[in-house]
Order: structure tokens, then sequence, then C-alpha cells
């Protein structure tokens, strides 16, 4: 597998874990139109620890794949699940850049066979390389919260959705070994 490593500035700084204590892999979409945005969202500072968010793999439209931030390295992606995960980011545009509209929350980017594959490939890759890793979620799945619409307070939108409703889940699944925790997320709350 050609993972293509470009560690975040502050990848150092990041809470280390055991790699037996991952055991589930979070799929996002980045939201963003590409994936310069998106590095540019993932340098950014948001706590005190001189971190910010981002998921460990980005896998570009064309399949080329990234590592942002190695495995051992606990990422901010997912609130209340970052301990024993691996964020994987997928660009696509999503809502962008009206996320939270309330007349916006259908994204319209369907996503590219050779992303979807480049993400199979990477699922396989560290499902062999770390055993304990069973399960996978939709970002969508872990956060179900609400907010108020951005063009009307008082709407809620889901605050996040990704990877959304073109994300391919059944072809995905059969082909890859791990557990779809979908329905049953609640788990790791």
């Amino acid at each position: 597998m050609d993972i293509e490593i470009h560690p975040l500035p502050y990848e150092h700084l990041l809470d280390e874990r055991p790699q037996r204590q991952i055991e589930l892999m979070v799929i996002h979409c980045t939201e963003l139109p590409d994936l310069a945005t998106a590095r540019s969202y993932g340098e950014r500072i948001h706590y005190a620890s001189g971190t910010g968010n981002s998921g460990h793999y980005y896998v570009d439209r064309d399949g080329n794949t990234y590592q942002w931030v190695k495995p051992e390295s606990i990422a901010h992606h997912t609130k209340g699940h970052n301990q024993q995960s691996i964020g994987i980011e997928l660009v696509n545009t999503g809502r962008h850049p009206n996320w939270h509209h309330s007349e916006h929350q259908q994204p319209t980017e369907a996503y590219p066979d050779k992303q979807i594959d480049g993400l199979i490939a990477l699922i396989n890759h560290l499902h062999r390389s770390i055993p304990s890793l069973k399960h996978i979620a939709g970002h969508e799945d872990l956060d179900t919260s609400l907010m108020p619409a951005s063009n009307d307070p008082k709407l809620q939108v889901r605050r996040k959705i990704d990877p959304g409703p073109l994300f391919p889940w059944q072809y995905v699944m059969q082909n890859t070994q791990l557990i779809n925790i979908g329905s049953i997320a609640k788990k790791y709350e």
C-alpha cells in the first residue's frame, strides 16, 4: 500500500496510545473543496495543547492516500471516540460551504471509484496491520447531535452527516473484513 506520510506540525503533541486500544475506524468526508484546503483546516490550532482537528488518513479523489497523524497518536476527529479510533477523511465537498444551512443538507458530489478503491485498500491494510481493529462506522453514526440552522436558528440540522448518503457502504463492506457498527454505534459512547 502506497501511503504518503506528511505529519501535521503538531503531531508530536498528540497523546499516544497502545495499538491494542485501536478497535474502530471512522469514515469522514472533509466537506471542503480540495486536499489543500483540508490540510489548512487540519493545521489550525484549536486546543491549549497546541493541537487541532484532523483525521489520521486522507484519501483524495484520485485514490492517493496520505497519513497526517500516525495511528499510535490520538487525533481529534470524532468527539467522544478518539481514544479507540482511527479517522479516515475522504476529500469531498459534502455540504460546503453552507454546512448548516437548512436548505443545503443533501450532498451532491459522488465519491469517485478511484477514491473508494483507495479507501478499501487502506481499510484492508490497516486491518492487517492492527489486529484489534474490528469495527467501522460513519461520522454520522457517532455524532448525531443537532444544532441551530445557520439560516434560521429556530430550525435544527445535523452537526455531522458524513460520509453522507452518497457513500457506497454496501460496496465498501463487501470488500473489507470489518464489522459496520452503524446503528449499534452507541456501544462506543
